[in-house]
């Protein structure tokens, strides 16, 4: 059996693929300015692509289990390599945001060169706890809207 590769783990807290989830569905403002700070030391960036397109929006068919695509969304990609530490860091993000896709990618970078580890886990604490506490507030929201229904 083979092993899925999910890159370097940020810490004992998030591994790549969690760090990832957080950073694309994180405030893309916090994400730019960790992005600049880290900029600032991690070396010469060479971008590979920086674009935005369509892709396919899969979902599963609860009653077949079958795959299907719901239709096209738009998404934002960036890759960029990093000579001097001989690493590469993606980062997509749905929408037409450009900024937040590189400034993703660079910090992608960063954690595969194990570069500023303690301002990234810093980032993604604080991102957790807002996408935990507003995940939160919408089930209150929804909970709200809750009808009680008796069987008869």
């Amino acid at each position: 059996m083979t092993e899925e590769k999910t890159g370097n783990p940020v810490n004992a807290s998030y591994t790549h693929a969690q760090a990832l989830e957080i950073l694309a569905a994180g405030r893309p403002e916090h994400i730019k300015a960790a992005a600049e700070k880290v900029l600032d030391t991690l070396g010469e960036v060479d971008v590979v692509v920086n674009r935005t397109g369509l892709a396919m929006l899969p979902l599963i068919d609860t009653v077949r289990s079958t795959a299907f695509h719901l239709g096209e969304v738009l998404v934002s990609e960036a890759h960029i390599r990093v000579p001097d530490r001989a690493v590469e860091g993606y980062g997509a993000v749905v929408g037409r945001d450009l900024e937040h896709a590189m400034g993703m990618a660079v910090i992608d970078a960063a954690i595969a060169a194990g570069h500023q580890a303690d301002l990234i886990v810093e980032l993604l604490n604080a991102e957790q706890r807002h996408q935990d506490e507003e995940d939160r507030q919408l089930l209150q929201k929804v909970e709200a809207t809750r009808v009680q229904m008796e069987t008869f």
